[in-house]
């Protein structure tokens, strides 16, 4: 224990206080830099821009804020629908994926066939392109008349918990596998159930191990959730769609796309803090 000039136990020395003192000046002249860094790249970014030739066309075309202020209230209005469909979706494949990883994990010849067509399941929809989803499930399965008549958006959830639910799983099962498997035999030796073992032992773990990945797929279904237009739905993408054709300029795209850069940001955010925690997690002890 180190002590000052009195005797004071705690006390820091003055190496260690010179240590900091250096660490800091380090952060402070690196931060500098990046700013510095980061103003110079911005600065000649716009001034390839602004000194284009055809700087201005696109200027009017894409960056017009009188149209900007006009098509916002109904770009608002319809990415409120992106905004609903996204929480319902998001429901949907988390419970859906989960039970698709807990199925694709079971044990025993006895559960063959549910192994194979939970299988079977990711693979068909991790292979086919969300948009061809869309259609297939917004326009086929009305078709059938085995429901009433159903808003677009609807289909548009439906689509897309079907999609995410195979990537969901893949990344849930490959969690469970990690868990050790001394985890699940340490558990059953206490007289957990399998049951119990998987619900208290083995997915929290998973889901902990995952977390990252799963996060990102959420923000990728955040993207996808403007796909929904194709159906006929007056989200933000249509809205922006029908502004564009009525004011023959195309800032209502513009504005649409920083829309959903505005709603994807703060998960954006929560992911890249999560990974970097989950890295010095897995560091601690380790020498860098």
């Amino acid at each position: 224990m180190s002590t000052n000039p009195s005797g004071t136990p705690g006390a820091v020395s003055s190496l260690e206080l010179e240590r900091r003192a250096f660490r800091s000046a380090r952060k402070q002249r690196s931060i500098l830099v990046s700013v510095a860094s980061t103003l110079l790249f911005a600065a000649v970014l716009v001034a390839i821009l602004v000194l284009s030739p055809g700087w201005e066309r696109v200027r009017a075309s894409f960056f017009d804020l009188g149209v900007a202020a006009d098509a916002f209230p109904r770009v608002i209005a319809g990415l409120w629908i992106n905004i609903q469909v996204l929480v319902v979706a998001v429901i949907g494949v988390a419970i859906l994926g989960t039970l698709l990883a807990v199925a694709r994990t079971l044990r025993g010849a006895v559960f063959t066939p549910i192994r194979l067509l939970a299988a079977g399941y990711t693979d068909v929809f991790r292979g086919i392109p969300v948009l061809l989803v869309l259609y297939l499930v917004g326009f086929g399965i009305p078709g059938l008349e085995l429901t009433g008549r159903m808003p677009p958006q609807f289909w548009g959830t439906i689509a897309l918990i079907l999609c995410y639910s195979a990537y969901v799983a893949e990344v849930l099962r490959a969690g469970i596998e990690a868990v050790h498997p001394s985890q699940r035999l340490a558990a059953r030796s206490l007289g957990l159930s399998h049951g119990r073992t998987l619900r208290l032992i083995v997915m929290p773990q998973a889901v902990r191990k995952v977390t990252p990945a799963l996060m990102n797929d959420f923000v990728s279904m955040q993207k996808d959730v403007g796909l929904i237009s194709v159906l006929g739905a007056v989200d933000a993408v249509r809205a922006a769609q029908i502004e564009v054709a009525s004011a023959y300029n195309f800032t209502p795209y513009v504005l649409a796309g920083v829309l959903f850069v505005v709603l994807s940001w703060p998960f954006i955010r929560l992911t890249d803090w999560m990974t970097a925690r989950a890295q010095r997690r897995e560091q601690i002890g380790g020498v860098v």
